[in-house]
């Protein structure tokens, strides 16, 4: 992996208050077609399929820093990361046969390592997940919410804050890892419910109930970073 493609790191998106959107780094899955570009990417599909050796270089070049930073992501561990994103590069190369050119070939990629990452979690020790319990609404027996939720006004100014970004991810990272997959495969790699429960071999209706769950303990979470301004 090229020196410059291992210093990159992945940025949070620009706004983090209820709607989550996918982080800037993540690769498009659905890119409009576009001549040029279109174009050299079919050239570079075809020079990988007659074994050229300086389009393997280029792939990596183009792809690595994004490819590693989705694997940090999910991951957590730079060494495990790096191991998913030339797992992704390997498999890539084996099977550029098979990539038939309906979507992009960042997205065909994205999707490879996005697999990686997962069959690495999955191979971990499983320790014993923490409750959210905690950071979920609580209804008394009238089946009445007991707080009222709060509205958190978010300024731009604050979530570009280094600080804040950093509190975010912390954040992310003390969600288990059954709600944390689900929010960043759905929320940030911008994967759709029925992708997001075919990655993680869950039903659609699962899916939907734990990115709820971890939206909602996500904003708990943040809510003292939001109002204090300060992590």
């Amino acid at each position: 992996m090229p020196a410059a493609a291992r210093r990159l790191q992945p940025p949070l998106p620009n706004t983090w208050g209820l709607g989550y959107p996918r982080c800037m780094d993540a690769v498009p899955k659905q890119p409009p077609p576009g001549g040029e570009d279109l174009a050299d990417e079919r050239q570079l599909v075809a020079r990988l399929r007659v074994g050229d050796g300086a389009s393997y270089e280029q792939l990596v070049r183009t792809y690595g820093g994004r490819l590693l930073a989705v694997a940090r992501r999910l991951v957590r561990n730079e060494e495990d990361a790096r191991d998913c994103v030339q797992e992704a590069f390997l498999q890539a190369f084996r099977n550029i046969e098979k990539f038939e050119q309906r979507a992009s070939l960042g997205s065909w990629l994205h999707r490879i390592v996005v697999n990686a990452a997962l069959m690495k979690l999955r191979a971990r020790a499983r320790r014993p997940e923490a409750s959210i319990e905690d950071l979920l609404p609580q209804f008394d027996a009238d089946g009445q919410r007991i707080e009222p939720e709060a509205e958190l006004a978010v300024s731009l100014e604050l979530l570009e804050r280094r600080e804040v970004r950093e509190a975010v991810r912390r954040a992310i990272d003390q969600l288990p890892d059954g709600y944390r997959n689900v929010l960043l495969i759905r929320d940030i790699e911008g994967y759709d419910t029925a992708e997001t429960a075919a990655l993680l071999g869950l039903t659609p209706g699962a899916v939907k109930t734990r990115l709820h769950r971890a939206r909602t303990a996500l904003k708990s979470l943040l809510a003292p970073v939001i109002r204090g301004g300060k992590p």
